[in-house]
């Protein structure tokens, strides 16, 4: 189920209810046709709610020093183009979510902490969440003191591990990945330790696991792209070991 089937729902808007409900019921109102009138599953009310969320925080993100400018227009076009991938119909609607967040009167903090709620029990999904965010931001190569600030915020809003902002900045501003960063380790652990570390976050990131959990089906590229980063980063790093033990 795609996140534009599962939010072309006649109920998604009252389901979800809050600032994300609030704007894809606002959005979607028009396009219903009276078939589309059942509940959701809470799948994918969760899927609709991931992808209406990160339109909507890119768009709080690209007005955080006051106004949008086409060239940030742009950037999140092109972003979801080759992110995403998504058709020209899935493209619009989230164009137009982009449209409607960055005029309405709700804060990031508002839409990122609803969305955090909802995916409570699974912080896999909100750091993959929070990954595409930062890569958004950086995808012009800098990233500027607000947009920093809101990724800082983020980071408390999801719960997340503090150093997390400090690993993305590093792995999406530096041309070479770092592996340590990839699996939130430091080059001083032990083997073992690492090890047990890169065997939590590769079932974490399960692409099986993620979807079993809602992520919305348009990531299961991203999640096995993920996965594979994951295993890759172990295997640089048990071959250094290796060759210096």
């Amino acid at each position: 189920m795609s996140f534009w089937k599962a939010s072309i729902g006649g109920m998604i808007g009252f389901t979800l209810g809050g600032p994300i409900g609030g704007i894809l019921g606002a959005i979607i109102g028009s396009k219903l046709a009276d078939n589309d009138a059942r509940k959701p599953t809470t799948n994918e009310a969760n899927q609709a709610a991931f992808f209406a969320a990160l339109f909507a925080c890119f768009a709080k993100i690209a007005k955080a020093d006051g106004r949008v400018t086409r060239d940030e227009v742009d950037k999140v076009d092109h972003f979801i183009k080759e992110r995403f991938k998504f058709p020209p119909d899935q493209r619009g609607f989230a164009i137009e979510i982009f449209n409607h967040a960055k005029d309405d009167q709700n804060s990031f903090k508002d839409y990122a902490s609803q969305l955090s709620s909802l995916l409570s029990s699974n912080p896999s999904a909100l750091i993959m969440f929070y990954e595409l965010l930062f890569e958004l931001s950086m995808a012009d190569g800098h990233l500027d003191s607000n947009e920093e600030e809101l990724l800082k915020q983020a980071v408390n809003i999801f719960n997340l591990d503090p150093a997390l902002f400090e690993t993305y900045k590093k792995k999406f501003g530096a041309s070479i990945s770092d592996a340590y960063a990839i699996l939130g380790v430091d080059e001083g652990m032990s083997f073992k330790e690492i090890k047990t570390a890169y065997q939590r976050k590769r079932k974490e990131f399960h692409p099986d696991t993620l979807i079993a959990k809602g992520l919305p089906d348009e990531l299961l590229e991203r999640a096995k792209e993920k996965f594979i980063e994951i295993q890759a980063a172990f295997e640089e790093i048990e071959n250094q070991k290796v060759k210096f033990k």
